[in-house]
């Protein structure tokens, strides 16, 4: 809509999949700016690779950031006539998998320095904490390439006539907590703007989504946001000139998981999950708690289980709606050990049909109170709250029957059999 309201738009790496084509909003390879190279999206994996044959390392960072650079520049060259341009930069840097060690290796992250500061749902040991100074290293690369276009706007004397939004769509992957569930760590992302003309410095503590970006950019362009649209746009907020709450009605959000890896359990179902959070509390309806939440264990019996090498680096091995990681093979090697034993069944076991946590006394969410007499009252009430909504946003897992979600086609009722076992989960954008 915005290219047809007369934007030049652009986008490099990845945009949306699964689709047909791929990258559909972006008119798949039409509008891809990326011959000058896909290595950013594998940070950690391409600067080792170099400075393996030679290169030292700032040579081998600035030969990655130069393909960032690259790929904007032919984007912006190629708008001849002038028009107001959307440029989306996809870079799938922070998904799995990363080079062990990278963290403090490629950007001087001590593993060590994150001893007490990790939560309860991350076991504090040295390969948990390298695996996650590892992420932190891939989420500075991320940092590092907005500095490349930012600099690129100054440069072109844009800087100040562009709105630019850095966001992610998931928690960290392949640890508890994280990537496909409803927690916090896993929901809830970065999002960081910089509006033409705003008051920087500020931090808003209105719950927003990422489908308001829609709106909000068709704001910006013009257009008219077609009927139904979900979302509200953000411009009020970034316009603004107050901290803290903005909005009063922005004071709740909804979030949602179907699946995953298509196969990750039996059947090919999903584990559908809504939740609704507040400024004070954390509600989850699990609508299958029969399901395993994170997929089937498959090679995880009482007296075997699956080598470490394979659990950190094959996510079908087991519990595959949990990316394969050290972390998640730490886990799991430890998952008899008294002390983690809680840890692994509140990750990877059956979860209760409700679940509530009080932000204030739980702040990493992993004591549900839901079943706690002292919380019948809040739970009843958020639990209408969140069905209320999901009525009237006429959500198919409680609006359908049979809900079109559990197979294929998955968008109306005239659905088979469970579908075919789904592909297992790519790495990163090929380089």
């Amino acid at each position: 809509m915005v290219r047809d309201s007369g934007y030049h738009i652009g986008k490099s790496y990845k945009v949306w999949n699964p689709g047909t084509p791929a990258d559909a909003p972006f008119g798949g390879q039409q509008y891809a700016y990326e011959k000058a190279g896909r290595a950013p999206n594998n940070f950690s994996e391409e600067v080792t690779s170099r400075i393996e044959k030679g290169a030292s390392l700032e040579q081998a960072r600035q030969e990655i950031f130069a393909q960032v650079n690259k790929n904007f520049e032919d984007f912006y060259a190629a708008n001849q006539q002038g028009k107001p341009w959307h440029y989306f930069l996809g870079v799938t840097t922070t998904h799995r998998t990363w080079v062990k060690g990278s963290g403090k290796k490629l950007w001087n992250i001590e593993p060590d320095s994150l001893q007490g500061k990790l939560p309860k749902f991350l076991p504090d040991v040295p390969e948990v904490r390298e695996d996650v100074a590892d992420y932190l290293g891939e989420c500075q690369a991320v940092d590092a390439y907005v500095g490349v276009l930012l600099k690129q706007l100054e440069e072109k004397k844009q800087l100040d006539r562009t709105l630019i939004i850095i966001s992610g769509d998931h928690g960290m992957p392949g640890v508890p907590s994280g990537k496909c569930n409803l927690y916090d760590h896993g929901v809830g992302i970065a999002m960081v703007a910089r509006v033409p003309g705003g008051k920087g410095g500020r931090i808003i503590n209105d719950f927003v989504r990422l489908p308001d970006l829609a709106p909000t950019f068709m704001e910006v362009a013009g257009v008219k946001p077609p009927e139904g649209l979900y979302g509200k746009t953000l411009l009020p907020l970034l316009r603004s000139e107050k901290d803290g709450q903005i909005d009063p009605t922005r004071n709740w959000v909804i979030t949602g998981r179907e699946r995953h890896v298509g196969a990750a359990r039996e059947g090919n179902l999903p584990y559908p999950m809504r939740a609704l959070r507040t400024p004070e509390f954390v509600y989850i309806r699990n609508f299958e708690p029969d399901r395993m939440p994170l997929g089937s264990a498959k090679n995880i019996t009482e007296t075997e289980t699956p080598n470490f090498n394979s659990l950190q680096n094959v996510t079908y091995t087991a519990f595959a709606d949990m990316d394969a990681s050290p972390t998640k093979a730490w886990l799991i090697h430890h998952r008899n050990d008294p002390k983690w034993k809680w840890l692994y069944d509140f990750t990877f076991g059956k979860r209760l049909a409700e679940e509530l946590y009080d932000i204030a006394n739980d702040p990493d969410q992993v004591n549900n109170v839901a079943l706690n007499p002292k919380y019948s009252e809040t739970k009843t009430k958020l639990s209408a709250q969140l069905m209320k909504s999901l009525t009237d946003a006429k959500d198919p897992r409680v609006t359908s029957k049979p809900v079109p979600f559990e197979h294929p086609p998955f968008t109306d009722g005239n659905q088979t059999k469970a579908g075919k076992a789904g592909k297992a989960p790519n790495k990163k954008d090929s380089k």
